[in-house]
């Protein structure tokens, strides 16, 4: 073969490539072979027979897709990966040093070196030989009496036969993928059949990573799956890190690859396909039709979940503010929708924060949904019966909780929620601020739960920022004071505090601490100072100061009154 004819049997420009690369038992079921030969099954063919593997022994599963002859010492420039370059002595000789010579193959990629020996190079180096050994490069002698045309007649014929049967099985997925959605399946039976063509496990999430479908070959378990370092400690597919594409992980001996579900030109989640050895970037096409057929039965499941989920969702909104009649009424009718109102529950909002940047409302409108779908999620890992309900900048969830659930039992639990809903790091998801109401064991009592719901959101989000949790329970005081018109609110505390209710005052921050500590120990120094770790002296030193400052406060009931209000008023608003 000439110089520069780049084809030089590379049979990837014949047709697709769409196996899997055996690279031997790992943790998870062997599935079919990856494009190409191995080495160890190139030396299988006849015109190979005799040949002896002379270094490299540990290369042998490197994969051939294509033979190459080396006419010239300057052949490099003509070599490709995955190649099995034939050549005589006589070039060799004139290649320089042997040991760079295979180097440089190795580094190209090249799958093995098959050498004719004794004409003009009777032996290798025994350098070239350890080079080949530490690179796992094959180094094969080949007999003198066969030709390399019959060689490469051999081998390409071989990885043709191996294409051929590929490129049947692949037609038979496309034929199974279509058979799925015509016949009404659902996700899981995509995973499922992509796992019984090329993978160890399929995974299809939202886009945002939660998982909505998976399947897992015999022998592997799904645990172990969500344990990878593409997900987070809540089981979700890290979208904001994880590249689409082929990835390979080197310490585990693991492959994936990620590609997009596209719905009506919008991305609305991933498949990823995961398997013990390596996948070939040739393999896309197949996993790139599965993801369409998921596309499609996405498609057609948010369709029919839009006509369920607005009729859920009005019947919900009635039932929060009163308008769904009587309690037995609701119960009931909830009951044929799946959900148990007849028990103790709370009523959980989970508001979207504002943002500066408004969206188009396409964007809005698909942001919202999977925002609604999220929540819907998380709750009903844990309450499949609770009423989850999605409208225009907030989710309503109506959960079920033991009848004498504390406060902070409550919010350790919807914290959950929300932490599962977020995931670990956000993966670019919306911020909200979620209230809770007080527990209910009766159902005429919604409408207020909601009420104090919604309360909470708008407090929480005062007091402590967005993306809180509040209880109804613990807002205290807070409760009023959210009522106050926010001016009115300014002017108090400003009058009350004086120089204190700015940062003018060197010490302010420092001696507002002091008087909020004071007042919540009821002006006992001994605790104050142990709750300050301050000398008892500095303490009343710091007394007598707040005193010039606010007026004689330790002996005026009503001042304290007002002092501790206006202390609350700046942790609220943040003056």
């Amino acid at each position: 073969m000439a110089k520069g004819d780049n084809n030089n049997g590379d049979i990837r420009q014949v047709m697709p490539t769409l196996s899997r690369v055996d690279q031997g038992q790992g943790p998870w079921p062997t599935q079919t072979p990856a494009a190409g030969l191995s080495v160890s099954e190139v030396l299988e063919v006849a015109a190979l027979a005799g040949t002896e593997v002379v270094a490299g022994h540990q290369g042998l599963d490197r994969r051939v897709t294509r033979v190459n002859v080396m006419e010239v010492p300057d052949v490099l420039p003509w070599t490709n990966p995955d190649q099995l370059l034939l050549t005589t002595g006589y070039p060799l000789q004139q290649a320089g040093d042997l040991s760079e010579f295979i180097t440089s193959l190795a580094e190209r990629g090249l799958a093995a070196l098959g050498i004719k020996l004794n004409r003009y190079l009777d032996e290798l180096p025994e350098q070239a030989l350890a080079t080949a050994d530490a690179l796992d490069f094959p180094l094969l002698t080949l007999p003198d009496n066969i030709g390399f045309d019959e060689i490469i007649n051999q081998v390409l014929s071989l990885v043709l036969n191996r294409r051929a049967g590929d490129l049947a099985r692949n037609e038979q997925v496309v034929g199974d993928l279509v058979d799925i959605v015509i016949s009404g399946g659902d996700l899981t039976t995509v995973c499922a059949g992509l796992v019984t063509a090329m993978a160890d496990a399929a995974v299809v999430t939202t886009m945002d990573g939660r998982v909505l479908a998976s399947a897992v070959a015999e022998g592997v378990d799904l645990d172990d799956v969500l344990g990878l370092a593409a997900f987070d400690r809540t089981g979700r597919l890290r979208v904001e890190t994880e590249p689409t594409g082929v990835v390979t992980d080197d310490d585990q001996g693991r492959s994936r690859l990620l590609v997009p579900v596209m719905v009506r030109g919008r991305h609305e989640g991933r498949l990823l396909v995961l398997s013990h050895t390596t996948i070939a970037t040739a393999q896309a096409p197949m996993v790139e039709w599965a993801a369409a057929a998921a596309a499609l039965v996405m498609t057609k499941q948010q369709a029919v979940a839009a006509v369920e989920n607005k009729y859920r969702a009005d019947f919900l909104r009635d039932a929060l503010v009163g308008r769904a009649g009587p309690p037995e009424r609701v119960v009931g009718h909830a009951h044929s929708l799946g959900w148990q109102l007849d028990r103790p529950v709370v009523v959980v909002v989970a508001d979207v924060d504002p943002t500066a940047t408004p969206l188009e409302a396409q964007d809005e409108r698909s942001l919202q949904e999977r925002f609604s779908r999220a929540w819907a999620q998380a709750v009903h890992e844990s309450d499949p019966e609770a009423p989850v309900a999605g409208y225009a900048q907030e989710v309503v969830a109506v959960i079920g909780v033991a009848r004498d659930t504390s406060t902070e039992a409550l919010e350790r639990a919807v914290a959950r929620f929300a932490r599962s809903v977020r995931g670990d790091g956000g993966g670019g998801r919306r911020s909200f601020t979620t209230g809770v109401s007080r527990p209910i064991t009766d159902i005429a009592d919604l409408p207020r739960a909601y009420a104090e719901a919604t309360e909470s959101v708008v407090v929480g989000r005062r007091l402590h920022g967005n993306g809180s949790v509040t209880p109804f329970g613990s807002l205290g005081v807070f409760r009023l004071l959210s009522q106050v018109d926010p001016d009115e609110l300014r002017t108090f505390a400003m009058e009350t505090l004086g120089p204190l209710a700015t940062s003018e005052l060197p010490d302010a921050e420092d001696l507002r601490m002091t008087l909020s500590v004071l007042l919540d120990n009821n002006l006992n120094v001994a605790e104050t100072s142990r709750a300050l770790h301050f000398h008892y002296n500095t303490l009343r030193y710091r007394i007598t100061k707040l005193e010039q400052l606010l007026g004689p406060f330790t002996t005026d009931p009503h001042r304290r009154f007002s002092l501790a209000l206006a202390l609350h008023v700046i942790q609220m608003r943040g003056l």
